[in-house]
């Protein structure tokens, strides 16, 4: 029997949209296929240092606003930094953004924290601009499933 690998997924959402792409990736990563990957899911304001310290993967679900992630998750992040620094192994991760423009400040600024961390990106962002449709949802639901299915096998 192996071991089982831990996923965390943290998130913020204001108006809803971005918990509507963390419920599908939730469904993604709790794919029936996948039996190894214990899945925690907190939001932004709930996580904290012994949350990433549990995972050997993680999942980063924000709105962008004014062209950067949610203040919350940078919150969470900026409590988590010092607290966990030294302690982590390089922790594949991934994001997925509800953006009203183009994501890219959002994705930006969470790739330049994260490489202090350390946080290894192991899938490409998904963007999802304006409204939320069925395309976004697979999308996002793909994502959970490729990030659990490669903990699961070893892959990252």
């Amino acid at each position: 029997m192996t071991e089982m690998k831990h996923l965390l997924l943290v998130y913020h959402t204001k108006t809803g949209n971005t918990g509507k792409l963390a419920a599908a990736v939730v469904q993604g990563a709790r794919h029936p296929d996948i039996e190894g990957v214990e899945l925690r899911v907190l939001e932004a304001r709930d996580a904290g240092p012994a949350d990433l310290l549990w995972a050997n993967g993680l999942l980063l679900g924000t709105p962008e606003n004014f062209g950067y992630m949610s203040g919350a998750m940078k919150d969470f992040l900026d409590r988590t930094y010092y607290e966990v620094e030294n302690q982590l192994q390089p922790l594949p991760y991934a994001v997925f953004v509800s953006a009203g423009n183009d994501g890219s400040g959002a994705i930006s600024a969470i790739a330049r924290i994260a490489k202090g961390y350390p946080f290894v990106q192991v899938q490409e962002p998904v963007i999802v601009k304006g409204e939320i449709t069925q395309a976004a949802l697979s999308q996002c639901e793909e994502l959970g499933t490729l990030l659990a299915a490669g903990l699961e096998t070893g892959i990252y």
